[in-house]
């Protein structure tokens, strides 16, 4: 009895004499919030305004110009003369040309009689087959020239038609090369006419930017001359090929709501659309590993 109760007055001597532990202190820890930031990988690239049709006028013939009805700058419509060559070599050929016509005409007529009376000869036999067979391919020959005289003369009155320039759409003349008295080749570019109703801008887009460009794709373009107005554009072509000087594509940009203040050969913007894409953005110290794993605290 005495060996218990010294055993228990001993374990509450050792209790009594025992310290309680203490919690560790807390360590402060850098905090941040952290969220979704938006990356913009929009395309912007400089172009110049110019019109879908640029056409080069030019006569078909060659020719001393002895008239210019138009000047720079000249609204015209189509068929609308511009500019007229010497017409009196090409009237003298077509006159030729129809002279030569009716002597054709003539000798085939000639011909063709001459057979009608072989092939009555012959039915009576008054000559013989052979006679009638060389008239008759007289008769042909003389047809075949004559077909070939009416020809040449065709091409002869097509000529004298040709002194007189028209122009081949309705559009404003931005370029002239000719001057009364100037004698022009067959081919060589007289005037030019370009079509206001259509704008576009031409731009070149590097080839790490096209994978993701399509037709029709929607973009919005700025003038360098006025900041402030956006004018919105369609993606209306792309090179099959990239320019082997620049190594780039050209692509053709139609401003949809084109207004006067768009002036060809002006500088424009174009904003292709938006590549954006959510991330979360959070600071390279807040990173540890685990695992070979990167991961971080997110305080609860």
């Amino acid at each position: 009895m005495k060996i218990t109760k010294t055993l228990l007055v001993v374990a509450l001597f050792l209790q009594a004499c025992e310290k309680p532990l203490e919690p560790p202190p807390p360590r402060p820890a850098l905090v941040a919030i952290v969220g979704k930031m938006t990356t913009n990988k929009a395309m912007v690239l400089v172009g110049e305004v110019k019109s879908r049709y640029e056409s080069n006028q030019s006569f078909r013939i060659s020719g001393k110009i002895i008239e210019r009805k138009v000047e720079i700058g000249s609204l015209v419509k189509k068929g609308q003369l511009l500019v007229r060559l010497d017409a009196t070599d090409t009237n003298l050929s077509a006159q030729a040309a129809t002279a030569d016509v009716r002597s054709a005409e003539a000798s085939y007529e000639l011909a063709k009689a001459e057979v009608e009376r072989q092939r009555k000869l012959v039915e009576k036999k008054f000559i013989s087959q052979s006679a009638l067979d060389i008239r008759e391919a007289e008769l042909k020959t003389s047809d075949a020239h004559l077909q070939q005289v009416k020809a040449q003369a065709a091409v002869s009155g097509n000529q004298s038609h040709y002194t007189a320039l028209l122009a081949d759409r309705a559009g404003v003349i931005t370029q002239i090369h000719a001057e009364p008295g100037q004698v022009v080749q067959a081919g060589e570019m007289v005037a030019q006419i370009v079509d206001t109703k259509q704008i576009e801008v031409l731009v070149a887009v590097p080839e790490s930017r096209m994978a993701n460009l399509k037709l029709g794709e929607k973009v919005t373009i700025k003038l360098w001359a006025d900041h402030e107005k956006t004018y919105l554009g369609t993606v209306r072509e792309i090179a099959p090929a990239a320019s082997s000087a620049t190594r780039a594509f050209d692509v053709r940009v139609t401003i949809t709501d084109a207004d006067k203040a768009v002036k060809l050969g002006m500088t424009a913007g174009v904003r292709f659309a938006d590549d954006a894409n959510a991330e979360m953005v959070i600071p390279t110290n807040a990173l540890t590993q685990l695992n070979e794993k990167n991961i971080v605290w997110v305080i609860d």
